[in-house]
Order: C-alpha cells, then structure tokens, then sequence
C-alpha cells in the first residue's frame, strides 16, 4: 500500500464507514461461525469489528509492522494476529468457519497470486464455510489513488467463475457504485 492508503486506512473516517457501511453490507444475508480468518487486517478496522461478531477471529496481515502492532493491540483478546501472505495461508486445512477479505484481492502482486489465494481460502475453510470479499471496480480513480501501490483489480464479471473452479459454490456478486462484495461457499 502507498502512503496514503495506509494513512486512510487508519482514520477514525475509515473505521466508522467500515463499522456502519463496508462491513454490513459484506456480511448481509451470512453467518460468520465461530472461527473468521480475516486477511489483510492493516490498521485493524476490520478486526475490530469482527472481534464484536465471532468467538475468535484470526487476522493475517502481509506487512511486518502493522501486523506487530495490531498484535500488541489485540493481545489477551478473542483476536489473534500473525503476519503472512493470503497465498501462503499458515493453518492446516479446514479450519475456519469463515474467511473474510476487505479491500484485500486487488494488492495482491499478480493474478497468479490471487488464484493462489483462492486455493488456499477453499484450503483453509471447514465444509460449509463462506468467503466474503468487498472489494473496488476497476477504474481510473482507483487506479490514481494507487499510484505506487499494488492494484491487479479483481473483475466482478469473471470472479463467480474463478472462484468456481477451486469448488466455490452458491456464489453471489452484488454491485454498488464502484464496489461490489461476493460471497461463495466451500462445499
């Protein structure tokens, strides 16, 4: 993420739209279960959420420092934080209830690594577990606003079928202006 993604992503601005709007409407119509793998937890607004929502939640952040810090902060809670990569999922398969990526698919470096990521999501989750992504629509203002970022976006039209070929199933896309969330299941 560029300097500025990871300034916005830690406003107080940033946290409330996550708690009233994005989180809400990714999780509408779902069940998290007892165990969530969040991936890319950043500054935690997410994780913060989530903590409110499931027994235990497990959150994945690629960066070293965000995932030190956000550990120190949730230590001795239901939360639990390591630092990895969504394409290399640290945990055995069939292990999570849920696994939930905000704003997470389009950094990752290619689509290569998102196929990947995929893979592992269908690895890690039990039978009858749900992943759930919001995510943003290709175009030119999110492009600019990831000048000097990782952004490979993820096309609303083509995912249903990515993701059915790891096994997804039962798998919706809604859009809204510029975003779109999915939700699919692991059979």
């Amino acid at each position: 993420m560029n300097a500025f993604e990871n300034w916005f992503c830690g406003t107080s601005f940033w946290r409330r739209v996550t708690e009233r709007t994005i989180l809400p409407w990714t999780l509408h119509g779902y069940s998290l279960g007892d165990s969530v793998l969040e991936l890319g937890a950043g500054p935690g607004a997410t994780t913060e959420e989530l903590r409110k929502r499931a027994k235990r939640v497990t959150s994945l952040e690629y960066d070293r420092r965000f995932a030190a810090k956000l550990g120190a902060r949730f230590n001795n809670t239901n939360a639990n934080v390591l630092q990895g990569d969504a394409a290399a999922l640290p945990f055995p398969g069939e292990t999570f209830s849920s696994v939930i990526a905000i704003l997470v698919l389009h950094h990752l470096k290619s689509r290569e690594q998102q196929e990947r990521a995929f893979a592992e999501i269908y690895r890690v989750l039990k039978p009858g577990g749900v992943f759930l992504a919001f995510e943003i629509k290709d175009g030119w203002l999110q492009r600019f606003g990831h000048i000097k970022s990782v952004f490979v976006p993820v096309s609303p039209s083509t995912i249903s079928t990515q993701l059915a070929s790891f096994g997804f199933s039962e798998i919706t896309v809604e859009s809204k202006g510029s975003s779109f969330r999915l939700g699919a299941f692991r059979g």
